[in-house]
């Protein structure tokens, strides 16, 4: 009896220590799963920046394995022929419609400015008063006016000196006191130019050698896990490449069929209207209404038959994109039921801003093939619906 006490005493301890190290282990999981979302929220930004540039590496990488299959040319060759190729096509529609879009801009600008003015009206002769909304935001531009006047006495470059302490985005702040609302203009198109480039950049360096970048990303997984995390990518990829592509094709359809509608109905500005309605379908739900309320704000210009007109190619040019071009071209790619899908603009532009409404189909993309192969397949074992 007293061996097998002494056995047990001496058995305990040999327990205790792994279930010990078990418990630490899970700890430290859990704040490195917790500092990582930490860096992840401090640098959202940064992270959906890289993002946009993955999703044009995924765009170049398609043409270049497409051209592939017409020609056989090196990789390189192939990229540099496709980028070239998209490249003289911005320039060239820049070149020959730049004019005549930026002059419909303007013109449409203008049109908008007074045709809102005159909804305006409408809505106060009805009973809709909108002089408080005016009054609010008055007030607090005046409040936000009178918080900067110390800042905007200081100005010189003692405000520049003290903002890049606080932080080096005042450093613009101080920048626009001194130089004046020109400098303002010049420092957003300097940093809208080194997005656009820093974007550009990482697609190419993607599309160049995406194996590259797939194996290194497998390599930081266990070995037994490195097959499945490189399938894993592998669906991620083809996902995010068939719904850009489908998603492109719509948006041409989209472009092309209301360009051909309002200039059927004799509505001005119709080319940059179509433009518009194109660019914005890349943003499913709010992109739409928003095109549909400047097409309709434009065509009031023109009169209550225009205005009816335009409604109605608005309402087909949708339905056209929402039972015809979307189930057929993105069935395979992308299958999400239209409340979720704004649902998740909705999340990810309150926590992300413009960046994430833009980005929140393909970032949903990328979450339901990590739903459907890791947790549908793996950890409850049944196969997704296809």
């Amino acid at each position: 009896m007293a061996n097998h006490n002494n056995e047990t005493a001496t058995a305990e301890p040999a327990v205790r220590p792994r279930g010990t190290r078990s418990l630490v282990g899970a700890g430290l999981a859990v704040v490195a799963v917790i500092a990582a979302l930490a860096l992840a929220w401090t640098a959202s930004a940064t992270l959906l920046l890289i993002f946009a540039g993955i999703l044009l590496g995924v765009f170049l990488d398609g043409l270049t394995r497409g051209l592939g299959h017409v020609v056989p040319l090196p990789r390189a060759v192939r990229l540099t022929v496709v980028s070239v190729a998209v490249a003289g096509l911005l320039l060239g529609m820049s070149a020959f419609g730049g004019a005549t879009i930026a002059q419909q801009a303007r013109d449409l600008g203008q049109t908008i400015q007074s045709q809102s003015g005159t909804v305006r009206d409408w809505l106060k002769d009805h009973g809709v008063d909108i002089g408080k909304l005016e009054t609010l935001q008055e007030t607090g531009e005046a409040g936000q006016a009178k918080s900067g006047g110390y800042e905007e006495q200081k100005g010189g470059l003692d405000s520049i000196a003290s903002g890049v302490l606080k932080s080096p985005g005042s450093l613009l702040s101080g920048a626009r006191n001194v130089l004046g609302p020109a400098a303002a203009v010049l420092l957003e198109l300097f940093n809208a130019l080194g997005n656009v480039l820093v974007i550009v950049f990482l697609g190419l360096s993607v599309a160049a050698d995406p194996s590259a970048y797939r194996n290194g990303a497998v390599r930081f997984l266990p070995p037994r896990h490195r097959e499945r995390g490189g399938e894993v990518l592998d669906g991620m990829g083809d996902t995010l490449r068939h719904w850009l592509f489908g998603q492109l094709i719509t948006m041409a359809v989209i472009f092309l069929c209301t360009w051909a509608g309002l200039a059927f109905l004799g509505i001005g500005g119709s080319l940059i209207l179509g433009l518009q309605a194109g660019l914005l379908a890349f943003i499913p739900t709010i992109g739409p209404l928003v095109a549909g309320a400047i097409i309709l704000l434009a065509s009031l210009a023109s009169g209550f038959n225009a205005l009816l007109g335009a409604l109605g190619v608005y309402l087909v040019v949708q339905t056209l994109e929402s039972y015809g071009l979307t189930p057929f071209i993105q069935k395979r790619a992308l299958d999400i039921p239209p409340a979720t899908i704004f649902a998740g603009q909705l999340l990810l532009g309150v926590l992300f801003g413009l960046w994430g409404i833009a980005l929140a189909l393909p970032l949903m993309a990328v979450i339901k093939v990590l739903l459907e192969q890791l947790y549908i397949e793996e950890t409850l074992g049944e196969q997704p619906e296809m």
